[in-house]
Parts: C-alpha cells; sequence; structure tokens
C-alpha cells in the first residue's frame, strides 16, 4: 500500500513566515505556522490571521518535503503551512492513535531522503503497511494538563549581559568507557547523543558525576546540553558544567541556561568540535541584574511559569 492508499496528499498554502505578522504564542487568535523542522510539532510561530487564506484542517498530517524532510506531525488546530511542506488527510475515519502511528511510519523513510534529496515527487507514493497492530488502537492516550496560564514575558534580548562560560562554571571531562568494559546497571550513561538527555544506557559503576549540573557534548552531536539530576557517568564526548561557588544552580535556571547554550551550536558545524578550552571561552547572554550579575532569580521564574514546566 502507499501513502496516497490512505491520505490524499496536497501541498499546504505554502506561505512565508517573512510575510505574516507573528503574534504571541499566548494569542488564542492567532494560527500556528507549520514549517519544515523537526521540533515543536513543526510549530515555527503562531502568526495573525490571514483575510481570504484558509488555514489548513485540524487533525490532518503536516509533512515536509524539504528540510527536515519527513518530518511528520498530527495537527490538533487549524494551521498555516509554510514552503514545501504536504498536508495529508485522511480518506477514512483514523483515531488519534492511527493517525500517530502513520506519523511514526512516514518519519521511518526519512532515511531515503539523506543529501539534501527532497521527498516532493514521491512522498505519494511511498509504501506503507496495509495493516495497523493492535496494539495502536488499544493504547490509552492521556491528555496532558497544566496549572501554568500565565507565563512570564521574555525580557528583550538585546538588554541581556554578556558572560564567559568560565565565569559562571567549573569544568570537568568526561571519562572513556568502551563497550567491553561497561556493565548493565542503574547509573545513567551519557554519549554524545541529541536526545533522551544524553542517556545512552544504563551501568554499572562505582564511579560516577555528581547530579545539579549541566553537561555539554563537545563532540558527536556538538552542542547539545542537558541538566542532569541524577548520577551519571559522562563519556569523553562530553563536557560537565558544575555552578561557581557564588550562585546556586537548580533546574529552573539550569533548564533556561541550557536553552542560551544550545543556541550556540551553530558555532559548531561541519565537524568542528567545541572542545574545552573553547567552551570556557564561550561567551553567551543572559538577563542580568542592575549590578552586572546574571539574573538568575528571573531565568527560575521565568521557567516555572511555562505551561507544563509544574510536570517538570
Amino acid at each position: 500500500m502507499k501513502i496516497s492508499d490512505f491520505f490524499e496528499v496536497k501541498y499546504g498554502v505554502s506561505l512565508e513566515l517573512a510575510n505574516c505578522e507573528i503574534v504571541d504564542d499566548t494569542d488564542k487568535k492567532g494560527i500556528n505556522f507549520v514549517a519544515r523542522t523537526s521540533m515543536n510539532n513543526g510549530v515555527v510561530a503562531r502568526v495573525a490571521k490571514i483575510e481570504g487564506v484558509k488555514p489548513q484542517e485540524a487533525g490532518t498530517l503536516s509533512c515536509a518535503a524539504g528540510g527536515s524532510v519527513l518530518s511528520t506531525f498530527l495537527q490538533t488546530e487549524p494551521y498555516y503551512s509554510g514552503r514545501d511542506l504536504f498536508v495529508l488527510t485522511p480518506r477514512r475515519h483514523m483515531s488519534i492513535q492511527e493517525k500517530l502511528y502513520w506519523c511514526m511510519v512516514i518519519k521511518s523513510n526519512a532515511y531515503r531522503f539523506n543529501y539534501g534529496r527532497q521527498a516532493n515527487k514521491v512522498l505519494k507514493d511511498i509504501e506503507i503497511p496495509e495493516n495497523i497492530p493492535q496494539w495502536v488502537e488499544n493504547y490509552s492516550i492521556v491528555p496532558i494538563s497544566t496549572i501554568n496560564t500565565n507565563p512570564l514575558k521574555l525580557k528583550e534580548i538585546n538588554t541581556w549581559k554578556t558572560y564567559e562560560l568560565k565565569e559562571l562554571f567549573d569544568f570537568q571531562k568526561g571519562k572513556r568507557l568502551i563497550k567491553a568494559d561497561m556493565i548493565p546497571g542503574n547509573i545513567n550513561f551519557l554519549g554524545a547523543i541529541s536526545e533522551n538527555n544524553g542517556v545512552r544506557e544504563k551501568i554499572e559503576t562505582a564511579h560516577f558525576w555528581n547530579p545539579n549540573c549541566i553537561t555539554v557534548n563537545y563532540n558527536g552531536s556538538v552542542g547539545e546540553a542537558f541538566y542532569q539530576s541524577e548520577p551519571f557517568w559522562a563519556s569523553d564526548d562530553v563536557n560537565v558544567l558544575y555552578a561557581k561557588d557564588w550562585w546556586t544552580m537548580n533546574k529552573y535556571n539550569a533548564l533556561f541556561i541550557v536553552t542560551v547554550i544550545k543556541a550556540n551550536k551553530y558555532q559548531f558545524s561541519y565537524g568542528r568540535k567545541w572542545t574545552l578550552e573553547k567552551m570556557k571561552d564561550t561567551i553567551i547572554k543572559l538577563p542580568g541584574r542592575k549590578d552586572g550579575m546574571p539574573d538568575f532569580g528571573y531565568m527560575e521564574e521565568y521557567i516555572k511559569a511555562l505551561p507544563y514546566s509544574d510536570k517538570i
């Protein structure tokens, strides 16, 4: 069976985000703008409704033909689509579970489109299973709710202050541990990966790094950063950042800083490594107080006020 047997495959409205009016994420009159990204369910912004342009219908799948090719998501709200984005409309009734299953199936074909190949001409003809597994329909989806409904407004970035990472952190290097020496256990082993909070597997070890710190990959998925709340072993591709003794790290201000650190990873594309010395000298911008110190209190309160942060 082909994708076109289950879905009507058409291009979306192909808007350019630059030509749209971006509104606040909390604007209930705004429309999600879905583009060719693999993150945030494909949503890159919320924009004002455009007179005469009908949004794509909720309940359809968005599928990237270029960019992050075959990144496929179920859109639960009406949305505008960017260029090279297909809209997949089910040809029959499908449950949410089934739609999410097809998103996974379509994404699993992404490896075929490495090295710049796009899926514009072949998407509708990609072969997919004829039947879905029984567990898909039996799977229970529990909605996630949040008590946070009033997020803080982010301070203008041009008012933030600059700091070298070595002013904020004490650094430790990870240590090599080869596969042959690993014993399965309960301690997180961190590799230079971009998912699962950096945890590649669980090992048994008497030596480990203490939690309440930030880990940053300097090799592999360079620049991926995570907050660690449990003891761990860091591989030699990972640098470990502990707060200097003049400030106190917690999971909230750490998550704010993690996001800022990750925003610098573009500097280390194409095989460039973020070595320890380069990392120490890296300059980042953070909200600052009038006395020039980082405003860790504001960072903490900003994260605490975000929707769903009560689940952290």
